[in-house]
């Protein structure tokens, strides 16, 4: 079966609704392929990588969270920008790129989908356009929250315990913005978090632990964000009758 560029457009934008959201780049079909759609291949982001996988698969489209435009970029078409449009294009593939709306997706976006792999509960949001996610949580401490998460993502984070005695503390609320979302840190203390997990750490955070008595767990950018994209994907082609494979390119970041 196979459905036309355009039905596989309108289904992936009535699902993830970008019109609300101020993002960083476009939303939606990024790069036009062939017109007629049967094979979907998704991933975290549109890498060289991503796309050689997706040509050696016959897709006919690749859906990511991080596509190949974002405001202020360099526009010109060399190097690894070059390489990864020769692919698409002499492939015919499209590529369809969501940020934002693949966030905040209340079932089936990256928040909503660590929440599922974590185990929480989400029953609130919190942060600009609310893509913050908290839940209630039951950990003896920050460290134990953080051996959860190490455990569950199947890799090393970083955790900052609040000072002095952050290491005692329980956790009885966790919240929870995926991919480079440090900057919401702050928004996570207002809404009452015990501790906070995102993908990144950057300098001003660590102090902000230890001064709020608040919890930072940075478990890596493409680890929280990897589990939004298959979802979509999955159910936007179950729902039209198409093929779909996610493929894990691995990324330590």
């Amino acid at each position: 079966m196979s459905i036309s560029r355009h039905q596989l457009l309108q289904a992936f934008d009535g699902l993830l609704q970008p019109e609300r959201f101020k993002d960083y780049g476009p939303n939606g079909l990024q790069v036009e392929g062939k017109a007629e759609i049967q094979r979907v291949v998704s991933g975290v982001t549109a890498s060289r990588a991503l796309i050689e996988a997706a040509i050696a698969a016959r897709a006919d489209a690749i859906f990511v969270h991080h596509g190949l435009f974002w405001r202020g970029q360099d526009g010109r078409i060399t190097g690894w920008m070059k390489q990864r449009l020769q692919l698409l294009l002499a492939h015919d593939i499209n590529l369809f790129a969501y940020h934002l709306p693949l966030d905040a997706h209340a079932e089936l976006g990256n928040n909503a989908q660590l929440s599922r792999v974590l185990g929480f509960a989400a029953d609130a949001r919190f942060g600009e356009q609310d893509l913050g996610f908290s839940a209630p949580a039951s950990f003896a401490s920050g460290q134990a929250l953080a051996d959860h998460v190490a455990q569950v993502l199947g890799r090393a984070v970083t955790l900052v315990q609040p000072a002095p005695d952050g290491a005692q503390r329980p956790i009885r609320r966790v919240a929870w913005c995926t991919g480079g979302a440090q900057g919401y840190f702050e928004s996570a203390i207002a809404a009452g978090a015990d501790a906070f997990i995102t993908g990144e750490i950057s300098e001003p955070q660590a102090h902000l632990a230890h001064e709020m008595g608040v919890g930072f767990i940075a478990a890596g950018h493409h680890a929280t964000e990897r589990y939004g994209a298959p979802a979509v994907a999955a159910h936007v082609a179950a729902q039209c009758g198409l093929d779909h494979q996610f493929i894990e390119i691995d990324n330590p970041a």
